[in-house]
């Protein structure tokens, strides 16, 4: 046997193990409660504070105004088990600016002065929360919900915040506190 055919012989046996391996793993098809699917993300921001910028399990969303309750357009993408399982959590990461109205000076020419621009965003903060995500039928969009004294939570709706059967409705009866507890 030359050379090449023994090496195409070890390759064709190299295939059929693998095919051997894969068949079985194949046959069990996939578990929806492992099974991760895409899931679009999208912020509302129930508090006077600019969302500068959060991500869910490092999927990135876009920045968010104070009192954006109407969400905004998702960004791509988070991904979530297509079956709920109990113990769901995911993890919140942003930057937020507690006052986005501060005025900024601009030079001669209308830029913004950078020596100022600096000044503020030494104020932005940064978070980090580990949420729980209650619940869902169907895998639909991460909606996260950035309320007051920097509280989050990520849901999974096929409804969205402004349909009358929307399930999480009370996150927007909660109202800013002029003080947060510590």
């Amino acid at each position: 046997m030359s050379e090449f055919a023994a090496w195409r012989s070890s390759q064709a046996s190299l295939a059929l193990l693998a095919f051997a391996i894969l068949l079985p793993v194949q046959a069990m098809g996939t578990n929806p409660a492992t099974e991760m699917v895409p899931a679009g993300v999208e912020g509302y921001n129930h508090t006077s504070a600019a969302i500068n910028r959060f991500s869910v399990n490092r999927a990135g969303g876009h920045n968010i105004g104070p009192f954006n309750n109407g969400g905004g357009s998702q960004s791509c993408c988070a991904s979530l088990p297509r079956q709920w399982r109990p113990g769901l959590m995911a993890t919140v990461e942003w930057e937020k600016d507690p006052n986005p109205r501060a005025p900024i000076k601009r030079d001669k020419t209308g830029q913004y002065d950078m020596d100022d621009y600096d000044r503020h965003a030494a104020n932005y903060t940064q978070h980090r929360a580990v949420v729980e995500i209650p619940r869902y039928e169907k895998s639909c969009g991460v909606q996260v919900h950035f309320l007051p004294c920097d509280e989050v939570r990520v849901v999974s709706s096929c409804r969205t915040p402004d349909h009358p059967d929307y399930p999480y409705k009370s996150f927007y009866q909660i109202r800013e506190p002029k003080t947060c507890p510590k």
